[in-house]
């Protein structure tokens, strides 16, 4: 184990951090140059040396580690990680004994204690995903508590931490029978393909869980749905499943065409009945109103951050713009479900965006339904960005 390194918190910080905050960022440490090797235990203390906070050291995009206790004894070690994993998966049980849905999040983050750590369970495969080197440091502990803990056909991993931040390609078997894919898991009854052994992604967005249903349930007969940056089609499954009269997914990548074929042909849906376009999405919004094309719903889920061979996207910039877009397009009455996965800004500025973008457009709105993150994916109150998700479904005023 790495050697224990004291960090001393700007006093500017210290209320935050003593009121439960979990993310150690560089901004708040006066020695970070002490920082050496990821996988280091930090004591965090005010500058008189008095005891706030223990975790450890391990670089993401978010800031230099993680608290993990208050407890200045605690040592982080098999029985530690195993008693966090004993409670979230508790936490878990109606997930566990659902046969609709087999696909959920069982461990998240800051949420269930361990920054930097998701766990995600498929029909019996568990997913450990690490953001960082120095949680991976911890890799040993984490997984033989797992596998004290649950029964499990095979664990995979994927590590998220480069210096890019791109995903590192390798084999992500880890241990008990590697899975033939795709593997086929339910969502609210729907089949999804996934597949554990390729990218960083494996198929579908576990955190829309809760739209995707109400999509299907409560909006998407007899209408024409648009989806776009739509990455194997899931929302558009949902929306035929729920009666759609045609979906049209669009997404950038090539890839997303036969994935969302695939996605599909495992619901019995004939594709060919479907839209299916590889296009960059603002073209796309362009040539609908060349062509005044108009859908009764469209679904807004872009990337935080994006980049095409001629537009940038970001969310937290562009967000409103992209409203507009989708507005003009909207058939009067119909709904927009816009969405976004950026933590930089909360419910209440997004809102602000889909107001501006509505006065903008010289339109009248309403708001019908709103979502952030489904029960499994939890989050804590003094972390407000780990409730990063935000969704709102808005109907279009004639």
């Amino acid at each position: 184990m790495n050697k224990e390194v004291s960090l001393k918190v700007k006093s500017k910080f210290l209320n935050k951090l003593k009121s439960g905050y979990p993310l150690i960022s560089k901004e708040a440490i006066i020695n970070v140059n002490d920082l050496v090797k990821e996988g280091s235990i930090v004591k965090l203390v005010d500058e008189r040396n008095s005891f706030i906070a223990k975790g450890y050291y391990g670089k993401q995009n978010k800031g230099l580690g993680w608290v993990l206790s208050r407890n200045e004894s605690v040592s982080f070690d098999q029985r530690f990680f195993e008693n966090k994993l004993k409670e979230a998966i508790k936490a878990r049980e109606s997930f566990y004994q659902s046969s609709e849905t087999t696909a959920f999040r069982v461990f998240n983050g800051e949420g269930d204690g361990i920054g930097g750590l998701t766990i995600d369970y498929f029909a019996g495969y568990y997913l450990l995903t690490w953001y960082s080197k120095g949680i991976y440091h911890f890799r040993d502990y984490i997984i033989q508590a797992l596998e004290e803990l649950v029964e499990f056909k095979g664990i995979y991993q994927k590590k998220r931490f480069d210096e890019k931040g791109q995903y590192i390609e390798e084999d992500d078997f880890v241990a008990g029978e590697r899975g033939q894919f795709p593997l086929i898991v339910k969502e609210n009854g729907v089949n999804f393909a996934i597949y554990l052994n390729e990218s960083a992604m494996v198929g579908v967005f576990l955190d829309q869980r809760d739209v995707r249903r109400t999509i299907r349930d409560a909006y998407a007969k007899g209408k024409t749905v648009l989806n776009t940056f739509s990455y194997t089609g899931a929302f558009s499954v949902f929306a035929a499943l729920g009666g759609a009269t045609k979906t049209t997914s669009v997404d950038l990548a090539n890839r997303s065409r036969s994935k969302t074929m695939e996605q599909f042909r495992v619901n019995e849906i004939d594709a060919e009945t479907q839209g299916i376009i590889v296009e960059d999405v603002f073209n796309y919004f362009k040539y609908a109103l060349k062509k005044q094309l108009k859908f009764d719903m469209v679904i807004l889920d872009p990337p935080s951050f994006a980049r095409s061979k001629k537009f940038t996207f970001s969310a937290e910039k562009d967000y409103k713009n992209l409203l507009k877009e989708a507005i003009a397009i909207t058939e009067d009455n119909g709904t927009i479900v816009a969405s976004t996965n950026c933590s930089a800004f909360g419910m209440d500025r997004f809102k602000t965006f889909i107001d501006t973008a509505f006065k903008e457009s010289g339109g009248r709105y309403k708001i019908m339904e709103e979502f952030s993150l489904p029960a499994d994916f939890k989050t804590i109150k003094e972390f407000p960005e780990g409730n990063y998700l935000k969704v709102v479904f808005i109907k279009k005023i004639k």
